[in-house]
């Protein structure tokens, strides 16, 4: 609303009604006959993009320039009628997310030469932006946002409250205490950017249909074979739902249902009389600051699809309370009170249950992609999403990590109408608040949960919530004040640092289990040698092993990605049982869905939810185990690596396995859901004796970091490969057999890596005073920016933070990328940018070691010791 309203203020107007298009591709005049009846539908097409905004015209320009032909675009209405239409029109980089920045800054630098390119006027200004802070919090999160935008070359500063007055000034700053200035941010009118995007695509052949409504998406063997509309069919190979808020319910009109989460929500704006002394144009355009959007209503009226265009056409009060919505912005800018409002208009806006917009190929259905719910931020993200999806449609594979937009990151229960309205309600108002380090929705929760959630609850777990299951984060001792922890917002030492050190201890030198149901569990099995032979394919560790062997192995790409990091145990000779984490449970299924022949002697079975996994860690784990099986557990009966079925307690069938992902001692233990509060009560009676205790993800996190364990989804991605993350030994290039990315690999072998994953120890770091590394923080050598972390945790063995992430080499004088060499890694002088404030760091490419048999203080910490782990 600010952003709309100080754009009519410089302006002096706004163009409610875009300009046309015709129904042949060309711009409408606005003079003259009337308009030629509608061109007729091809009856074939490479491509259908569904949605005429700036997210499909977006897919259809880059298609078209990379080269692909025969694509049609429809749009039910006008184009740039629905969404885009009422978008704000603000281009700002000021993201936390490295790919959502990535893909302002592409679509800043895209609209800034569209205008030259195709004669449609974008009204492209590059006025600048100032995100405001009103606590200190809020400017360390800016802080943390300026670091990012600096080392990608964007320029950036965080600037005082006199400054902010300088550069606009209507802004009260009598309760700020900084901001941050984003100089080349800009302003466009989006219907205009859409309308250039369109011209552009036709020129490259694209035909644009309007007035054009889908009705549903032919399907055949899993595949898109057309498209059914109101004035006839079309024939095609890929289909692009762009539809914005009617992405979810076209999604469920198709012959195959595509789960698309997003819900829409009231978004209002603000049109006035011009000031007597009008702004000047280039005056920044984004004024944010803590309560600007704290009123927040689902959409609750499905009106026709048709009926969208004309929304703006008046002004809709429907149960507007204005109040809220004026008295934030007067506070900020009194000198707006005189002012007389034009209009109010309420329109939808599509929003997705964690922030972040949708993008991708559906599990379910090949050929079938998404860009959608963009959460107000359509024309910021629009140029750089509609590059990326055109790069996956026609290369298999974006140029860029987008795992955090991927459609696949959901699975069909966050598609529930009331959880998407609930949820929605709570992530609106988020876009402008604090962001803090590992937040927790309030909504939607406890929709999955393990067999043992209340038993833990009522023991004080704390929880998350990781792909909709509910994880414990720690246990809240008894007499400790829960309020305080459950509101604890900070990005210094949190309230949980001595609980969490308590579980690591425990972890250490006693006993603890840790509820790890979550992870996502596939059986492959086959009636002769076939799941054998295509998981020797499909991965690239040996799993010609004999049976009760586990191997830890990676799910690569043909570039030699992980597409997966997970560990598969051999049950018999064609029978295997993988664990991978839990956010891979839809894209590892589609992953090995599309790869796996179509043999019905080839079978896998999703049996996640079969099995309760308790993580038994810590050197008096063989004791416990040992006296409920009644069986030895030592190393040489029980030796790493292996996974075999046992009884536990009364229960037969449990599948135990010597690995704990944390390095240290301990099993895992796969139980059939039926019993597994049977055995996890016989486990902690037992375990009494020995010291046993509850324990949760943040301890698993602080012990799997300090042995410098990668995980995937925060370290690991599809651009990240085993010889980059010192996992070479996870990997046979020899196994007799060719496998997926092999070729890659050997090439890395010979030629060496140009990233590599390092451990990182801060030196001069103090724990209490200090600001906190969380992941994202850039990496600095001999003063040059080199990478950036991806995961950090504070080390109770070391008693120092250790920071992972990837080291670059480039040349200092071209920028060209060089290789990373273990000398280049040892031989420098490493920082950590924390919030604009730098922490020396020692780097290493081996973990330290663990055998640590006292604590020691920080100045007597030897760090040249390390082990292999």
């Amino acid at each position: 609303a600010a952003g709309m309203l100080l754009r009519a203020l410089a302006g002096g107007r706004w163009r409610a009604t875009p300009p046309g298009w015709s129904r042949t591709g060309a711009p409408r005049s606005t003079s003259g006959p009337a308009e030629p009846r509608p061109a007729s539908l091809p009856p074939q097409a490479r491509v259908v993009i569904c949605g005429g905004g700036v997210a499909g015209t977006s897919v259809a320009y880059h298609l078209s320039r990379m080269g692909w032909k025969d694509i049609v675009l429809l749009e039910q209405g006008r184009l740039a009628a629905g969404t885009t239409r009422f978008c704000a029109g603000i281009v700002s980089t000021a993201r936390h997310a490295a790919i959502e920045l990535k893909m302002a800054d592409y679509s800043n630098k895209l609209y800034q030469q569209l205008e030259q390119e195709t004669g449609v006027k974008t009204g492209y200004v590059k006025t600048g932006s100032v995100s405001l802070a009103q606590t200190q919090d809020r400017l360390i999160s800016l802080k943390r946002i300026a670091a990012s935008l600096n080392v990608m070359g964007i320029p950036c500063e965080i600037i005082t409250p006199k400054q902010v007055v300088q550069l606009h000034p209507l802004i009260n700053i009598h309760d700020l205490v900084g901001a941050m200035y984003v100089p080349e941010d800009a302003l466009v009118s989006s219907a205009n950017v859409s309308l250039a995007l369109a011209t552009a695509a036709s020129r490259n052949g694209v035909q644009i249909h309007e007035r054009t409504c889908v009705s549903h998406v032919s399907v055949q063997k899993g595949r898109v074979t057309g498209v059914e509309t109101d004035r006839g069919s079309i024939q095609c190979q890929y289909f692009v739902n762009c539809a914005g808020q009617w992405a979810y319910e076209l999604g469920h009109s198709g012959e195959e249902t595509v789960n698309i989460p997003l819900h829409a929500c009231e978004h209002f704006y603000l049109l006035t009389h011009p000031l007597k002394e009008p702004l000047a144009s280039n005056l920044p355009k984004r004024a944010w600051w803590k309560g600007s959007k704290k009123v927040t209503k689902a959409w609750t009226s499905f009106h026709a699809r048709s009926d969208l265009s004309r929304l703006g056409e008046r002004d809709d009060r429907r149960e507007i309370n204005r109040e809220p919505l004026l008295s934030a912005l007067l506070r900020r800018m009194p000198d707006l009170e005189a002012l007389q409002i034009m209009q109010l208009v309420n329109c939808p806006e599509s929003f997705t249950p964690d922030m972040r917009c949708i993008m991708g190929e559906s599990p379910t259905v090949r050929g079938y992609f998404v860009l959608a719910g963009m959460n107000s931020a359509g024309i910021s993200y629009g140029g750089g999403a509609g590059k990326y999806l055109a790069e996956w449609m026609v290369n298999g594979y974006p140029s860029e990590n987008v795992w955090p937009l991927d459609l696949k990151r959901f699975g069909t229960l966050q598609s529930s109408r009331t959880f998407l309205r609930h949820r929605v309600m709570e992530v609106m108002p988020l876009m402008c608040d604090l962001k803090v380090p590992r937040w927790d929705f309030q909504t939607g929760r406890q929709l999955r949960t393990s067999p043992l959630y209340d038993r833990l609850d009522a023991q004080g777990a704390r929880w998350m919530e990781k792909h909709g299951f509910e994880r414990v984060k720690y246990f809240v001792p008894p007499g400790k004040d829960l309020l305080d922890l459950d509101q604890s917002k900070t990005f210094y030492k949190p309230d949980w640092f001595d609980i969490v050190g308590s579980e690591v201890k425990c972890c250490k030198e006693a006993v603890c289990v840790i509820d790890m149901s979550s992870f996502t569990k596939f059986e492959i099995s086959s009636t002769g040698d076939q799941a054998l032979e295509s998981l020797q394919y499909l991965f690239s560790n040996d799993l010609d092993v004999p049976v009760g062997h586990v191997v830890h192995t990676g799910m690569l790409n043909e570039k030699g990605g992980y597409e997966n990091d997970c560990s598969i145990a051999r049950l018999s000779k064609r029978s295997f049982f993988m664990i991978s984490p839990t956010d891979q449970q839809v894209h590892c299924w589609a992953w090995l869905k599309n790869r796996l022949p179509d043999d019905s002697n080839l079978t896998m079975e999703d049996v996640t939810w079969k099995y309760t996994a308790l993580n038994l860690i810590g050197p008096r784990a063989v004791d416990v185990l040992s006296e409920l099986s009644y069986a030895p557990m030592t190393p040489e009966h029980f030796p790493s690596l292996f996974c075999k079925e046992m009884s536990v307690g009364y229960a037969n069938g449990i599948r135990v396995m010597s690995i704990t992902h944390t390095g240290e001692p301990g099993f895992m233990l796969y139980i059939p859901i039926e019993y597994a509060l049977h055995v996890y009560n016989e486990v902690m009676n037992m375990g009494q004796k020995y010291g046993i205790r509850n324990a949760g993800y943040y301890a698993l996190r602080s012990l799997r970091i300090e042995k410098f364990f990668a995980f995937w989804g925060q370290d690991l991605d599809a651009f990240t490969t085993p010889m980059e993350c010192g996992r070479e030994f996870q990997v046979k290039l020899e196994k007799g057999m060719q496998f997926v990315g092999q070729e890659a690999l050997l090439e890395q072998k010979q030629n060496g890596v140009y990233k590599r994953f390092t451990m990182f120890i801060l030196e001069d770091h103090d724990t209490d005073t200090d600001l906190w590394p969380w992941w994202g923080e850039p990496i600095f050598r001999n003063g040059r920016y080199v990478g950036k972390t991806t995961s950090s945790a504070y080390s109770y063995t070391l008693e120092r933070h250790v920071c992972l992430g990837f080291v670059q080499h480039f040349d200092e004088q071209t920028g060209e990328e060089l290789v990373v060499t273990t000398d280049f890694i040892n031989q420098g002088e490493y920082e950590i940018d924390i919030a604009g404030q730098r922490f020396q760091a020692k780097a290493k490419l081996y973990p330290f070691s663990s055998l640590f048999t006292h604590r020691r203080r920080k100045d007597e910490v030897e760090l040249s010791g390390y082990q292999r782990e």
